[in-house]
């Protein structure tokens, strides 16, 4: 029998692919890190805040709107054609003028009804308009 000896080696016959994957990994961890920053428009943007439950604790006008149709301005009930003239003399009362206007609308009332209960509180003069909303409370485990 024949021995090997030490001067002659063994030819490497498979890759090794330990690097590639190293490579493979830096590159994936350096896409995820900067694609954040392309997204995003390098335009200097003052954005708006967002207030949620401090709303309650301040003076507000509600419009409501059930799904039948009714109207009222706070605790008065109003009509279609009544509803600016209501909301203007409300909002002109002493105190009101930088007050929050809260559009309370039932679920069921189609988003293009709501949207004009917006515009007409803008068209009365209210310059601070709320959507209220009901927050959903999840089960503690």
């Amino acid at each position: 029998m024949r021995r090997r000896s030490a001067a002659h080696s063994d030819l490497i016959t498979r890759v090794n692919v330990t690097p590639i994957i190293d490579v493979a990994l830096v590159l994936v961890t350096i896409l995820l890190v900067t694609a954040p920053m392309l997204t995003a428009a390098d335009l200097p943007v003052n954005l708006p805040q967002a207030r949620t439950r401090e709303a309650d604790d301040e003076r507000n006008v509600s419009i409501t709107r059930t799904v039948g149709g009714e109207l009222a301005v706070d605790r008065q009930h109003v009509v279609w054609a009544d509803l600016r003239p209501t909301l203007q003399s409300v909002l002109a009362r002493a105190g009101n003028q930088d007050v929050l206007v809260v559009v309370r609308a039932d679920s069921g009332v189609p988003y293009g009804e709501i949207r004009a209960l917006l515009a007409e509180a803008r068209a009365a003069g209210a310059q601070r308009l709320a959507v209220a909303t009901r927050q959903r409370i999840e089960a503690q485990p």
